[in-house]
């Protein structure tokens, strides 16, 4: 039997310039988030709140209101949000009725409005992925760049890996992925941490999942940190882009050891050194 939903409908409203996590207290219990873009804040309530905005921008006269949205929480998930088996993993949301099923590993996920709800297909793979690097080699320790929701950083530790760190930039994915760690009662395993993905190559793990732009990823195969990883699962990659950073990666001593594609659009892959 479902339970009721978070969300039935979300307000959006597109705030040109950066608001500060201190005026977040003033929106009162309507308001789910901020989700910054480099200068550029969308402000997320699931009911519509124009009165506490109008508040926020006589406040704040270098903030300025750009255009306002309104979707169902389908239409911005791009789908209902239910049970969804990838492999060995039952991702349900906590809405539902979990559904435990002999021989899988299920994950509690609060998808919010962030990325991760496992309806895209770089998600999906990643899934794989993981699952398919722990039968090469299990591995104990993981850092997962770009968490959103935090699913991959769960999976992670859902697998036998004891030490796991979740990294994102946005603090909207950062709060997002912490209550889904909690919800999942992996608190003392899943640390999630806001900022950049490079900053925390030099952390160790056995495993190094990046579900994330290709240019942030460019920037993670340069690093010293990352060449001293032994493996490594990349997503959310075009063909062109998989191919030049496939090059890339062979020339640092990685080998390719499985691929995944989505109609040969989306592209996943799990690179080791051994």
């Amino acid at each position: 039997m479902e339970i009721k939903r978070p969300y039935e409908k979300l307000y959006i409203y597109l705030i040109n310039g950066r608001v500060d996590k201190t005026e977040e207290s003033l929106f009162g219990q309507n308001f789910i988030g901020t989700w910054i873009e480099e200068d550029s804040s969308f402000l997320f309530f699931s009911e519509p709140d124009d009165s506490k905005i109008d508040r926020l921008l006589l406040s704040s006269p270098d903030l300025e209101l750009a255009d306002k949205f309104q979707f169902t929480y389908e239409e911005w998930q791009g789908g209902n949000v239910e049970p969804v088996r990838v492999g060995i993993f039952l991702v349900t949301p906590p809405w539902m009725r979990p559904c435990n099923e002999e021989g899988m590993l299920t994950i509690q996920l609060d998808p919010g409005v962030v990325f991760g709800n496992c309806l895209h297909p770089t998600t999906r793979d990643c899934l794989k992925a993981i699952s398919f690097a722990n039968v090469q080699k299990p591995f104990k320790s993981m850092i997962d760049l770009g968490t959103g929701t935090g699913v991959l950083a769960i999976a992670g530790a859902c697998l036998g890996a004891y030490r796991v760190l979740a990294v994102d930039l946005n603090p909207l994915s950062v709060k997002t992925a912490s209550k889904n760690v909690e919800l999942n009662k992996l608190d003392g395993i899943v640390k999630v941490k806001e900022g950049r993905a490079e900053d925390f190559l030099n952390e160790e793990a056995d495993l190094v999942v990046a579900n994330i732009h290709y240019d942030v990823i460019c920037r993670l195969i340069e690093e010293e940190g990352f060449c001293r990883k032994q493996g490594a699962v990349f997503s959310g990659l075009l063909r062109s882009q998989w191919a030049e950073i496939q090059t890339k990666l062979v020339s640092k001593g990685f080998h390719v050891i499985r691929e995944w594609d989505y109609n040969m659009t989306w592209f996943t892959a799990f690179v080791a050194r051994f």
